[in-house]
């Protein structure tokens, strides 16, 4: 009787997991619409950059990976080369305020401007419904949304899963292949990939 009940059970918690996985947008599909507070006290919802191509970048300052990709200054690099280009830059952080990893308002502002981090927005998902949403896993975990609010990239944004700084001069960066492509006319040649990073930090 428990045996039946516990593979009743699994194949439950199976179907529940796979619901999930086909819940979570891919490639070609409309992103998820949102609307979110940032850090600087105003509201701001996906259609606010209609007509523009949109990176989202989930973010958590306390993972060894968002620390590699900011303190090597290379995550900078990436936001003010395509920001000057028109891109809107968007930083999403998913942690839940009861995790020791949440940083409010203030302190997130803090944290950027000592990394001299250069997002259009960065946004505060405290009950992580858009990370849930976007199916967002781990930080850093990117999208790229194009003018007409289809998702064109979804993934790590590079093929070097490690938390070393020597290793961003070889990787082969999935975002600033993707963005370069579609600002060329042409189609995303790598339109998803494997993200990496540290596990967002949901509510749930």
């Amino acid at each position: 009787m428990i045996g039946t009940f516990r593979r009743i059970l699994a194949s439950a918690l199976s179907l529940g997991f796979i619901a999930l996985a086909q819940a979570a947008p891919a490639p070609g599909q409309a992103a998820p619409g949102f609307a979110l507070t940032g850090i600087d006290g105003k509201r701001y919802t996906l259609s606010d950059f209609r007509g523009k191509l949109v990176v989202l970048e989930w973010f958590n300052s306390e993972c060894p990976f968002v620390q590699k990709h900011y303190e090597s200054g290379n995550m900078q690099g990436l936001q003010n080369r395509y920001v000057a280009k028109g891109v809107v830059w968007v930083g999403i952080n998913s942690t839940s305020p009861r995790h020791s990893n949440y940083r409010d308002p203030a302190r997130s502002q803090a944290i950027l401007k000592d990394w001299k981090a250069g997002p259009s927005v960065f946004l505060l998902d405290p009950e992580g419904k858009v990370g849930q949403a976007y199916g967002a896993r781990t930080t850093p975990h990117m999208y790229i949304v194009d003018p007409a609010g289809k998702l064109v990239y979804m993934g790590g944004i590079d093929d070097k899963p490690s938390i070393s700084q020597r290793d961003i001069p070889i990787a082969r960066n999935y975002v600033a292949a993707a963005l370069e492509e579609i600002m060329a006319g042409k189609p995303v040649s790598e339109s998803s990939t494997r993200p990496y990073g540290c596990s967002v930090k949901y509510a749930d």
